[in-house]
């Protein structure tokens, strides 16, 4: 296993010209952004279309029916705007839709007409329209900075004048600069929003999340992770906000259904827009991970949810407050424990230390590289040394405020009070921006409930008390009393600063619907002081982070610059959040000795599963009737005599890509992407064949509960599926 994970991140980079011309072959690693897709070989691959018809940045293409939505990805598959996206991707709009007298979250949600659809709060689509190189602008602007931290804020601010310049000339965009290499290249994205999102078909919770957090990030699974949403637009096709005015969006392309799906080792692609990867750095970023990061975040998470369920038992719309943020947690810490297990069973860190001890020796032994980078691998050794004598209290630092929204909201009132100081006409900037303020708190209150946040408070508190002495936080060392112990002084933090009128939502409402200022900047309790003392101590360590910033962008820079000529290959950068495509095949996998997992499930294996009696593999009882008279319709698998559920498949895959369209040789629609198996939470640190395998749900799935468990013949028309 050592063998292959030293000979993975095989690809092309996306800036940097270089003699590399060979076609890329089948398996090769990798999230091919848009200038690279001409470099592959997809027809020799399987593709049977044209490969211009993936991206012709001269015409239209299925990249124009990408779009990203929610942090995911989702497609067009109609000329109405008609977007199919995952369950999970839409599950906040739904939450904020549901009440307990309506609970589309639990229930399903089907607008049978277009009049039916409502408005999916919290959702925007965006539009790749066009890229451009811009890392000669930026590294030039950069060129002669030799303070670290100075050398950031001039590419930080050499980035926002390219944004601003690109739509200054236009209107109907949003611009932005992403890096693709760290501190070496960079790529200003043009991206068309559309703001008027409405849902359309959402199934039940018992299909759309089947599985919960048992199956979550394990195969076989049999979630039905899907659901529809609709763009709509001005009339005049210009983005506007919700309006019973609206119209449908006209996308420039959609993709087509096929109904029939594929069959294992068939060619199969994605496109998407995966989130973020840190294959390209050194041994001791994978160590800070391993040692702090990832267990202090899991554990954290396990607690947060364990308190939010326990307080919301009984009660419908607690459960409802709260389903969003759990869902997230359980996502995250899931995935971060996954990757845990990944690192230590496959010995990623030391892998990666034997790597880079290796390019030392590369190094020296070219006279040129020696005096260049002669002492690059030490300089990052002593910074992450730097960084690791920080890690417990940073992680901390960068958590309170997330971990409890009493304390949210307390810091946006903080900010907006200083904002408001420095005004020079203080009462008019309080009117123009205190709805912006309220939208962003009103969002914190979304999920904010009294119990979970004194439990989750304390726990903050006790962590905190628990800091190395040279890692203190200040504020907390102020409320922690030595002669009662850590316990007792938990408890009357949490009576000091969580005893607030900040309680009561209306109470903040009435604040900013104030005439004047004078009432907020008034206002002053020991929640303010606490959160005030915390910002103050991060003010302060943030010059030491900025320069620590700032040295290690340069320093990756030059790390990937040797490992290029160490390896004498060109490298795909990283993912960050930007349009790529990936390749592959429909294929299982032996994750252990003696063990075949094959690529298909069936409805076979969801009436298994509710047989165990676990409350998570509930589903409705059309399933199950269905399934006894064997009604599968157009989309039985005549080779199982079943409806496919869920699929697998060896393309590269990560956070982002939730919602990406699996497309089959021919470009149509096969499946929506919605996770990775369990071994597969260690992509985005290392990829694999052997064992990275994805996970979508089948399109033949989608069909036959939109048809036959939720009479949404609609859908099916609108999808040209049946007439």
């Amino acid at each position: 296993m050592k063998k292959f994970l030293l000979s993975i991140l095989l690809g092309v980079s996306l800036i940097i010209a270089s003699a590399f011309t060979t076609k890329v072959a089948p398996f090769d690693e990798g999230m091919f952004p848009l200038s690279e897709i001409k470099k592959l070989d997809l027809k020799k691959a399987g593709l049977k279309i044209n490969q211009s018809d993936i991206y012709n940045p001269k015409g239209i293409s299925l990249i124009d029916a990408l779009v990203q939505i929610s942090g995911c990805t989702g497609s067009f598959v109609s000329d109405e705007g008609l977007i199919i996206t995952n369950h999970h991707c839409a599950f906040s709009a739904v939450q904020l839709a549901s009440t307990p007298e309506s609970n589309y979250l639990e229930n399903g949600f089907v607008a049978r007409t277009r009049e039916q659809e409502i408005e999916a709060k919290g959702l925007t689509v965006r539009i790749t329209d066009s890229y451009e190189d811009v890392s000669t602008k930026i590294l030039n602007a950069a060129a002669n900075a030799t303070d670290p931290a100075e050398r950031i804020r001039i590419i930080q601010a050499k980035s926002a004048e390219l944004e601003r310049e690109a739509e200054a000339n236009d209107k109907t965009i949003k611009a932005q600069v992403s890096e693709m290499f760290i501190g070496k290249s960079y790529v200003l994205f043009k991206y068309k929003t559309i703001k008027d999102i409405r849902l359309v078909y959402i199934p039940q919770r018992s299909v759309g999340e089947f599985g919960g957090e048992t199956d979550n990030w394990v195969w076989p699974r049999h979630t039905g992770d899907f659901s529809f949403v609709r763009a709509y637009v001005a009339k005049d096709g210009s983005a506007a906000a919700y309006s019973k005015d609206n119209v449908p969006y006209k996308p420039k392309k959609f993709l087509k259904v096929n109904p029939k799906g594929v069959n294992e080792n068939d060619f199969a692609f994605i496109l998407g827009y995966p989130g973020r990867t840190f294959r390209h750095r050194p041994a001791q970023y994978l160590e800070y991970q391993e040692k702090y990061l990832l267990p202090y975040v899991a554990d954290l998470y396990t607690f947060e949810n364990q308190t939010m369920e326990e307080t919301a038992s009984n009660d419908v719309g607690l459960q409802l407050k709260q389903a969003t943020r759990i869902k997230r947690n359980a996502n995250r810490l899931k995935n971060y424990q996954g990757k845990l297990q990944g690192l230590k069973s496959i010995g990623l860190v030391d892998q990666k230390r034997a790597e880079d001890e290796d390019m030392q020796k590369f190094i020296n032994g070219d006279a040129k590289l020696s005096a260049q980078y002669g002492s690059l691998m030490q300089n990052i050794d002593n910074l992450y040394k730097e960084i690791f004598v920080d890690a417990q209290r940073d992680l901390w630092l960068t958590e309170i405020f997330n971990s409890t929204n009493l304390l949210g909201v307390a810091n946006a009132l903080n900010i907006f009070k200083k904002q408001i100081e420095a005004a020079p006409d203080k009462t008019t900037y309080f009117q123009q921006n205190k709805d912006r303020i309220k939208k962003a708190i009103d969002g914190i209150y979304e999920s904010y409930v009294y119990e979970s946040d004194k439990k989750i408070f304390k726990r903050m508190m006790l962590d905190g008390f628990k800091l190395p002495q040279n890692q203190k936080v200040n504020a907390v060392q102020r409320l922690q009393l030595m002669d009662v112990g850590d316990e007792t002084s938990a408890d009357q933090a949490v009576d000091r600063v969580l005893n607030t009128s900040l309680k009561d939502q209306k109470f903040t409402t009435k604040l900013l619907n104030s005439t004047t200022e004078a009432d907020l900047m008034a206002f002053d309790e020991p929640i303010l002081g606490f959160v005030k003392d915390i910002s103050a101590q991060q003010a302060l360590l943030d010059p030491i982070k900025q320069n620590r910033e700032g040295t290690l962008n340069k320093l990756m820079g030059d790390y990937v610059t040797v490992k290029e000529l160490y390896k004498k290959k060109d490298f795909i950068p990283d993912a960050n959040s930007t349009l790529r495509l990936t390749y592959g095949y429909i294929k299982g996998y032996s994750p252990v000795d003696a063990t075949y997992y094959t690529p298909f499930t069936g409805i076979k294996g969801i009436i298994e599963k509710g047989a165990t009696g676990n409350p998570e593999f509930r589903y409705p009882d059309a399933i199950r009737e269905l399934y006894k008279k064997k009604d599968f319709g157009m989309f039985k698998n005549p080779k199982t005599n079943d409806v496919p559920v869920a699929l697998l498949y060896n393309m590269d895959t990560t956070g982002g890509n939730s919602g990406s369209p699996i497309m089959d040789a021919n470009g149509n629609l096969i499946g929506v992407n919605y996770d990775r198996a369990y071994s597969a939470t260690i992509n985005d640190f290392a990829w694999n064949e052997s064992y990275s395998r994805s996970i979508g749900v089948d399109i033949r799935y989608v069909l036959w509960v939109a048809q036959k468990v939720d009479k949404a013949d609609f859908i099916l028309k609108e999808l040209k599926v049946i007439k």
